[in-house]
């Protein structure tokens, strides 16, 4: 068998034991504590300019925040509550090194600290702002968007009430990885000293600890919220936050890809076993199932149960000795999802850039919702993902405009969505060239045995599949505490309406069996 060939040209908008974030730089000064405003409103006009340049580093630092009330209404009840949107400086006890890291929080007011859950979260990439969970999934405000369908979003879309808002059972922040947002290091760090696996998770650390004791948040369940490369974030950054003390109550992984060596379509020399029930859920969307099924969730289980035996023994000895499946195999997998039993013949291992281009002649399947679609040379596939393209320039005009005009923060530099670090960020981590996090996750487990994890994917998405997540985290053996939950949807659960409301109710479930609770 060949050397195992990685490939991470793609951006993974993830959505990837213990490291402890290395570089040099002398200690930094002890930050301020922010002492907000009691009431009323407290704009910021920061005059700072924000740089996503690999060599760029602040020469200091301040932790100031916008200070907004509102309130909103959930389940009928009347929530009012304070929006913070600034900086707080994260600094490495052991190494000095620090970073200004951008967040926005939602607290819900007259309630006591103790009581309350705060979640972080984030999205990943590496290389992407928080914006997609910020106004896509469960703050007080969201952008409407249509999803799944091909019409792409007027960037003057308003934000509006989110429903299905969190801030009923915990409070939230928003924060932005290093080089992102308004996110940057501090010198003598640079941007790029926090561009890799273990010095992300480290940054993140330190950031969550300085939240926690800015804001007396210590008696509070903490959770952390990662999405796509932020669930192995996630992982990694439960291990070093229950290392240091500080305990995780729970972690919520939306659209994981927590172990890269397990992916198809990053070492292309595994099996893409964890990609068959996600072609089969397309495959049926499209009406390309033969039979209908009449039921999916038994559909995809027995897909999943084919995948898991003969297709693994086939494809097993195709990579091994190009051994060509028997005609049965292939005219299952058609069957199952609507690819021509001759292309199967032609690569059993076929990998979901493929399936995305070849499904639907003519069209190109969104990677992160592959229920979007477009016509090959059309304004919706020019950016290589019909789905990203629905909704990207709506969601970047709006994180912008919401910033200086709900939330009151204007800075002098524009908000950065997201810079291109693929080829620069260091995903070695623990011994191997690209992460595998179940072992990071399972050690924090060991060390907090309450720790509740939840798993959310979505069954149409192509860039993190559901059933691998459900592989990977088979890893940890039987454990109660553990609960996946799949949705009809793609990575981007939130911005599926069906699919959030389902995820808010899951995780209501989720909060609620939170030890401190």
């Amino acid at each position: 068998m060949p050397a195992a060939a990685v490939s991470l040209a793609t951006a993974f908008l993830l959505t990837a034991c213990g490291g402890g974030g290395g570089g040099g730089g002398t200690a930094a000064a002890t930050p301020p504590v922010v002492t907000p405003p009691v009431s009323g409103d407290g704009a910021l006009n920061d005059p700072v300019v924000y740089s996503g340049n690999p060599a760029a580093s602040l020469a200091s630092a301040t932790e100031s925040a916008a200070i907004v009330k509102s309130s909103m209404v959930l389940n009928g009840q009347t929530i009012a509550y304070t929006a913070t949107t600034g900086h707080l400086t994260a600094t490495d006890a052991r190494t000095g090194r620090a970073a200004s890291f951008f967040y926005v929080a939602y607290t819900a007011d007259g309630k006591a600290p103790g009581s309350r859950p705060v979640t972080f979260f984030y999205n990943g990439g590496p290389g992407s702002a928080s914006m997609w969970l910020h106004l896509g999934s469960f703050a007080p405000k969201r952008i409407p968007t249509q999803i799944p369908s091909n019409t792409i979003l007027s960037a003057n879309t308003a934000l509006v009430d989110n429903a299905e808002s969190l801030l009923d059972v915990s409070d939230l922040v928003f924060v932005d990885a290093v080089g992102t947002g308004y996110s940057q290091a501090i010198s003598p760090a640079r941007n790029r000293d926090f561009w890799g696996v273990d010095a992300d998770a480290a940054g993140f650390r330190d950031f969550v600890q300085r939240y926690v004791a800015a804001n007396n948040r210590q008696q509070s369940p903490t959770v952390l919220f990662g999405e796509s490369y932020g669930a192995p974030r996630t992982g990694i950054l439960a291990n070093l936050l229950e290392t240091a003390g500080t305990r995780v109550s729970g972690v919520v992984l939306h659209s994981a890809i927590m172990d890269y060596n397990s992916n198809c379509s990053v070492i292309n020399i595994r099996s893409c076993e964890g990609y068959i029930p996600t072609y089969a859920a397309t495959g049926n969307y499209y009406k390309l199932a033969s039979p209908a099924p009449a039921d999916v969730p038994s559909f995809l289980q027995e897909v999943r149960g084919y995948s898991s035996t003969t297709y693994r023994d086939a494809v097993g000895r195709w990579l091994s000795s190009n051994t060509l499946p028997p005609a049965t195999v292939s005219q299952q997998l058609f069957k199952y999802t609507g690819v021509p039993a001759s292309r199967w013949q032609a690569n059993l291992n076929y990998g979901p850039d493929l399936f995305a281009k070849e499904l639907l002649p003519g069209q190109l399947l969104g990677r992160y919702d592959a229920r979007v679609s477009g016509p090959n040379g059309s304004a919706l596939t020019a950016d290589g993902d019909p789905s990203l393209t629905v909704v990207n320039n709506a969601v970047t005009t709006a994180i912008r405009t919401y910033m200086s005009g709900t939330l009151k923060y204007s800075a002098a530099s524009t908000y950065g969505t997201f810079i291109d670090i693929i080829d620069t960020w260091n995903f070695k981590h623990d011994g191997k060239e690209v992460p595998d996090t179940i072992p990071d996750l399972a050690a924090a487990i060991n060390l907090n045995p309450a720790m509740k994890v939840l798993a959310q994917s979505g069954y149409h998405d192509l860039a993190t599949p559901f059933y691998q997540t459900e592989l990977d985290l088979a890893r940890l053996g039987a454990n109660p505490n553990i609960s996946i939950r799949n949705y009809a949807s793609g990575h981007m659960i939130y911005l599926d309406d069906a699919a959030r409301r389902a995820q808010k109710a899951d995780l209501v479930q989720f909060y609620s069996s939170l030890a401190g609770k």
